[in-house]
């Protein structure tokens, strides 16, 4: 298969292409920075979230590979309360979404878009199933976000026959997400603060939220992507999560037990826009994809803490 990913410089990203190269697919990559982690595959650097206009043809079609069978759509500004105060930033990720449809449509592309457990919001928290989202409770301008691309793909289907598949992915963690100089996520944050013997300050004692460990996310992806490119079956939203909730301080404490170190916490109440409840119901991946996530949360971040002090180690960040 031919696959182009947006937001390929990302974790999910990164995870994703290494894993279809693996299997002897051709990715090329598109982000507006270049990959930290992997020079394995072509990344063409460009802004997807300019207006649409200011591209010559289409999105730079001039610089895109031929006969492509997938695009998955990842690139987007993630951190929910980073949107809170810059809003404008949620506006930017609906561009970006227009511009990747637009080449879509033009170019006849089903297409993967990564969504967010963000959709469902905070009041029906307990309700989970895929058709439940109530977008009349919108947390934030990221959730905004990802509800207007739901959106746009759902009519680009309706008005334009495109083919697709919705993600909402949960809290992703592991490999290749501990660029912290560009985007502080937490669990990478956690570990570095830990090991260093710094205090960490959790934003909601009883927040549980799912974690998603990057194998599990990307077998899905995976499954998605074979699904589409087969012609077999299309247009489902689908909750790729592992389908279990712990709190942060369970996260916290588990970084510790890895580390062999006792976590200093301090706790504060949730911040503006940020969910504080939510465990997936997996059972449309389970039945669609034959998705079957393998990483609980005490399995993942042993693992996701051996690589972050391998990588850290190699590239000599330890002590930064």
């Amino acid at each position: 298969m031919r696959v182009l990913i947006t937001g390929s410089s990302g974790q999910i990203g990164t995870n994703l292409a290494l894993y279809l190269l693996e299997r002897g697919h051709y990715v090329f990559g598109v982000d507006k920075r270049p990959n930290p982690w992997t020079d394995a595959f072509p990344t063409l650097l460009q802004d997807l979230s300019m207006p649409y206009r200011y591209f010559k043809k289409g999105i730079g079609y001039t610089e895109y590979p031929p006969n492509l069978d997938v695009v998955v759509h990842l690139a987007a500004h993630a951190k929910v309360h980073e949107l809170v105060e810059q809003p404008d930033r949620a506006l930017e990720n609906i561009t970006m979404t227009y511009n990747v449809l637009e080449f879509c449509r033009q170019n006849q592309l089903p297409v993967i878009f990564s969504s967010s457990r963000e959709v469902y919001g905070d009041i029906h928290r307990y309700i989970t199933e895929e058709s439940y989202a109530d977008f009349a409770f919108t947390e934030s301008p990221y959730s905004a976000s990802k509800i207007a691309g739901e959106a746009f793909i759902y009519s680009y289907a309706q008005c334009y026959d495109l083919r697709y598949l919705v993600f909402r992915f949960s809290n992703v963690y592991g490999r290749y997400d501990n660029d912290l100089e560009r985007m502080e996520r937490v669990i990478p944050l956690f570990i570095r603060k830990i090991s260093r013997g710094e205090p960490i300050t959790i934003y909601g004692e009883d927040k549980i939220l799912d974690f998603t460990y990057v194998d599990d996310c990307v077998d899905g992806i995976y499954r998605g992507i074979e699904l589409l490119a087969s012609g077999r079956e299309a247009n489902h939203t689908i909750n790729l999560a592992y389908g279990q909730g712990n709190s942060l301080v369970t996260m916290a404490r588990l970084i510790g037990k890895a580390l062999n170190m006792e976590p200093q916490m301090t706790i504060e109440p949730s911040r503006v826009g940020e969910v504080t409840h939510y465990v997936a119901n997996i059972g449309k991946a389970r039945a669609i994809l034959g998705y079957n996530p393998q990483t609980p949360l005490e399995k993942g971040i042993p693992k996701a803490v051996a690589w972050c002090l391998e990588w850290w180690q190699k590239t000599g960040q330890i002590g930064k």
